[in-house]
């Protein structure tokens, strides 16, 4: 994306901008070697996303409550899974974002598509998120209240999807929704969940199991 511009948002003390790139030196260290995503950490002021009680924690690498059951993702787990949707690739395309919260992740998957999709099943996030949008002007990041086992098939198909709360297994319409050429990117499981990336081939659907993680669970329904 054109740079985006943080005009009063850049954050003083424990929420600056060299709070910030402190963060991605951090994610440097642990292993994120994506220049791209690295710049769409280091672009997004986190701080915007957290409560304000919270904001002096916000460059943290951990999640942080969000209120209603939900966290905002660790920075590390965004990367990284991020880095896993593009890997090799110039861009993310027409990206779907499952869980969108605050809004976090999907304003750094602004940075790297022209178009994010983003469903919510809890009405207040949504809005939530859609406040912190329009604080940081990012007008290509597109909001929906919807129940995220059904992806978004008015929008499909996606280049790319990634999913922020964990089911027992692949919701089988973000298969549907996956477009040839495209990566998944989601945590499945219960008790044990793991990082799964989802490729579609020439020849069907490819599954790498990778990290181990915790996430908050996939919910059906809409609130």
């Amino acid at each position: 994306m054109d740079g985006l511009i943080m005009h009063g948002l850049q954050g003083i003390g424990m929420t600056s901008q060299r709070t910030r790139v402190r963060m991605v030196e951090r994610l440097r260290e642990k292993g994120i070697r994506n220049e791209q995503v690295l710049a769409a950490m280091a672009a997004v002021p986190r701080h915007v996303f957290v409560e304000e009680a919270l904001a002096s924690r916000a460059y943290e690498d951990t999640a942080l409550p969000l209120g209603m059951g939900q966290t905002i993702s660790q920075p590390y787990i965004v990367a990284r899974m991020i880095e896993l949707l593009l890997n090799a690739r110039p861009g993310l395309g027409k990206t779907l974002e499952v869980g969108a919260g605050c809004g976090y992740q999907a304003a750094v998957l602004g940075q790297l598509s022209k178009e994010v999709y983003a469903v919510e099943r809890i009405a207040p996030l949504l809005e939530k998120a859609k406040a912190n949008m329009r604080t940081l002007q990012q007008f290509n990041v597109r909001l929906k209240h919807a129940d995220g086992h059904w992806g978004l098939p008015e929008a499909a198909p996606f280049d790319s999807i990634i999913v922020a709360a964990a089911g027992a297994s692949i919701p089988p319409e973000l298969l549907k929704q996956l477009a040839p050429g495209g990566r998944m990117v989601l945590p499945v499981g219960g008790q044990a969940q793991y990082l799964c990336l989802v490729e579609h081939t020439p020849t069907g659907f490819t599954e790498t199991r990778l990290d181990p993680v915790r996430f908050v669970p996939l919910l059906p329904g809409t609130q």
